[in-house]
């Protein structure tokens, strides 16, 4: 079943080509052949890097008596630029080169299928092949993140420990923008402590969990509290970083702080590297468990129980660095809960003065709106005490009536010509008038319908425009808010 879901997986990948180079770092007992190699791997020595052939096959004219004490064989991709390194089912090797060097170098091949893992993943256990009289500590590292500017991020590694020859094999890539470079760095400058198959791995922890990291969760504190001067308008509040002038709120510019100060906020959640600690953790105790068993310190020559205290000193520095770790990210999983309790309370006080600003303004419409009611009320009372008179004097004044003196008659017989022309003239006008307010209301209907239709457009553009005004480059705290428009 694993062979066959990881030649399916490695199938259905996308091939993108990056830069590979290799990393030899080799310990003997006579320090004499230590050596340290880092170059560019071409293809065409690909294959003979994977089965140490030529030019990297293992030295044949060691002194007596002198053995190798630990090893490290890296391949490399530490400026990986394709826009889709990191993309799922995308590697960048070829199908052939990459099933090769996972079989030769006993990689986990469940690492292909870690290509869309969210967040750091650590995984470790022994390799499946029980028989096997060379039992390997297999290990998968990874980070990969959201794009960035068209641009996948992140950083991989694969390795594998061999207990019987005690070298670690394996893969890394990174982009520019991850510590893989500082990590192999880092790497090269403790060549004597590469037996232990964890030293990479913490390493790069060491790296993501740098103090910058604190640094950043300090400054969106300090951030924070300046939202919170501007939004309860206290004396501390700077003229520039005023979001209230002439009593109207500056929604865009606080809304914009707001998120993004969130965002700090949930940069490298603590949660996510505690889990990964403690899986860390797990790795360690595999690999003391096996190295234990495979130890026979009274065989060993003098630098290999040097080698062997070393290693036993590095494992015991590493369990207390990841132990550290976790009792830092505790410390600050509370400083953040905190930073994001305080944050939501600037978010409803925030709408509370845009409820109230929007509630004030509505208040002006209704005081309006009732003047002019008020207006119409009094027209419409002139227009009932003076409407009868009117009409009747119009009615009487017409040559239908006669009231001269001596005159006679008073009314005339032909009144109903007035009569037959008023009430069909009176009964089209109302008739026409009913005729149009049946038309108003079913435009008026078909006017709710298409509200209806484009309100989720309107929420789309709405949210395009908030995003894009979230993701402006620009500084709020140094700028200068303009002032409201008029």
């Amino acid at each position: 079943m694993e062979e066959y879901m990881f030649r399916s997986y490695v199938r259905d990948c996308q091939v993108v080509e990056e830069n590979t180079s290799y990393l030899e770092m080799f310990n003997y007992s006579d320090s004499f052949y230590d050596s340290r190699e880092e170059h560019p791997l071409t293809d065409d020595e690909f294959d003979n890097f994977l089965c140490r052939r030529g030019a990297f096959a293992p030295p044949d004219n060691l002194r007596h008596g002198t053995s190798l004490l630990s090893g490290l064989r890296l391949i490399i991709q530490k400026h990986a630029k394709h826009k889709d390194t990191f993309k799922h089912k995308v590697i960048s090797l070829r199908h052939d080169a990459y099933e090769s060097m996972v079989r030769k170098m006993r990689l986990p091949a469940r690492g292909i299928e870690t290509t869309a893992v969210v967040g750091p993943f650590f995984w470790c256990s022994y390799d499946d092949d029980d028989e096997n009289e060379d039992p390997h500590l297999q290990i998968i590292h990874r980070k990969s993140d959201v794009r960035k500017k068209g641009k996948t991020r992140g950083w991989e590694m694969m390795l594998s420990y061999s207990f019987k020859t005690n070298i670690t094999s394996g893969f890394v890539k990174g982009t520019p923008s991850s510590d893989v470079e500082k990590a192999i760095m880092h790497l090269k400058e403790c060549a004597h402590q590469i037996g232990h198959p964890m030293l990479l791995p913490v390493i790069i922890l060491s790296h993501d969990l740098s103090p910058m990291n604190d640094q950043k969760q300090r400054d969106a504190r300090d951030w924070l509290r300046r939202l919170e001067n501007a939004v309860s308008l206290r004396d501390e509040v700077e003229e520039h970083e005023q979001y209230f002038q002439d009593g109207l709120i500056e929604v865009d510019s606080l809304s914009r702080d707001l998120v993004e100060c969130h965002g700090h906020v949930l940069w490298k959640r603590p949660q996510a590297y505690l889990a990964l600690a403690k899986e860390m953790e797990k790795a360690m105790v595999k690999f003391d468990a096996k190295l234990s068993i495979s130890d026979k310190e009274d065989l060993l020559q003098p630098r290999e129980r040097a080698q062997r205290k070393e290693l036993a000193k590095l494992h015991r520095n590493m369990l207390s660095r990841i132990d550290f770790y976790k009792v830092k990210l505790t410390g600050l999983q509370n400083y953040i809960h905190i930073t994001l309790e305080r944050l939501k309370v600037q978010r409803e006080a925030r709408e509370a003065r845009l409820n109230l600003e929007i509630a004030g303004e509505q208040r002006r419409i209704a005081h309006a709106s009732k003047r002019d009611s008020t207006a119409m009320k009094t027209i419409s009372l002139m227009g009932a005490l003076f409407l009868p008179g009117t009409y009747l004097a119009s009615v009487f004044s017409m040559t239908f009536f006669n009231f001269n003196e001596g005159e006679s008659p008073v009314v005339s017989v032909q009144l109903w010509i007035y009569f037959a022309v008023t009430v069909p003239i009176t009964v089209l006008i109302v008739g026409a008038w009913m005729w149009m307010d049946k038309r108003r209301m079913e435009q008026a209907r078909k006017d709710d319908e298409d509200l209806e239709k484009n309100i989720e457009k309107m929420e789309k553009d709405i949210m395009f425009h908030l995003r894009k005004r979230t993701m402006s480059k620009a500084h709020t705290w140094n700028s200068i808010i303009p002032s409201p428009r008029p």
